[in-house]
């Protein structure tokens, strides 16, 4: 038996609710736990936990995972873990549609792609941000649970959501994504692995990690640059290699709205 309560809803024939006591981030392969002491075969994961952040800025967000650096905080280093753009995003709109009906005070936004687990099946995280006394209170918990359930009455996994939303990546910009999630808010579009600025000054983005983020990121079709956010010779350098790879750099305008 699993160590710890397992919980089941009749409303969703589909998931299943795993609690465990030790750091989210460093609980490796979950997905294998569970195949071996279950005997389920999960295709998908959703984390469910609190974000800390220096600041302790209020947030409500969405984030994938996986490392482009050292894996200094679970996972695997140079390692991304698939993304579910589709699903990720949908639960965005969500929880931003929720917060602006609770006029809560947090900031609803994606993160980009940082930290463990490594799972081999498509996973993201939600996250109540961003300190103790914001993980305490009732309301943003209750915010991401609600989203959850509204998202799941419509939508399982990533394969119930509608082919037509493209899926694409972002580079460029801070780790809270602002360019992405005001984008991912008003098109018709789904992000999946998302490469900060601070992640290309580190030296940490070359060709290879470039492939494994398209691997890693399911039916993508494009990727967006956050220009203002880049050199004009990264620009430059991105476009050609994208183009090189026949994947096409898309601009905003190209996108349909909401």
């Amino acid at each position: 038996m699993y160590e710890n309560p397992v919980y089941k809803n009749n409303n969703y024939d589909r998931i299943i609710m795993i609690t465990i006591k030790d750091r989210t981030i460093k609980h490796e392969n979950i997905e294998q736990e569970i195949q071996q002491k279950l005997k389920i075969k999960p295709r998908q994961a959703i984390f469910i936990t609190r974000h800390r952040s220096k600041t302790g800025e209020p947030t409500l967000t969405t984030h994938p995972i996986g490392n482009y650096g050292e894996a200094q905080f679970g996972g695997k280093t140079r390692t991304l873990t698939p993304s579910a753009p589709r699903l990720m995003t949908q639960l965005l709109r969500i929880i931003k549609k929720n917060a602006e009906i609770e006029k809560t005070y947090h900031k609803v936004c994606f993160e980009v792609t940082h930290h463990g687990p490594y799972l081999g099946i498509p996973t993201f995280f939600t996250e109540v941000g961003s300190n103790q006394e914001e993980w305490e209170k009732q309301k943003p918990a209750e915010i991401i649970a609600k989203s959850l359930l509204e998202l799941f009455d419509n939508y399982q996994c990533e394969q119930d959501l509608p082919k037509d939303m493209p899926v694409i990546i972002g580079i460029g910009g801070g780790h809270y994504a602002p360019r992405f999630t005001d984008i991912a808010l008003s098109k018709n579009v789904a992000f999946g692995h998302m490469i900060p600025s601070y992640q290309i000054d580190a030296g940490n983005i070359n060709e290879e990690i470039l492939k494994k983020t398209l691997e890693a990121t399911p039916n993508v079709e494009g990727v967006y640059l956050h220009k203002k956010a880049l050199k004009k010779s990264q620009v430059t350098e991105y476009k050609k290699w994208f183009q090189d790879l026949n994947i096409p750099v898309i601009s905003s305008k190209e996108l349909k709205d909401l």
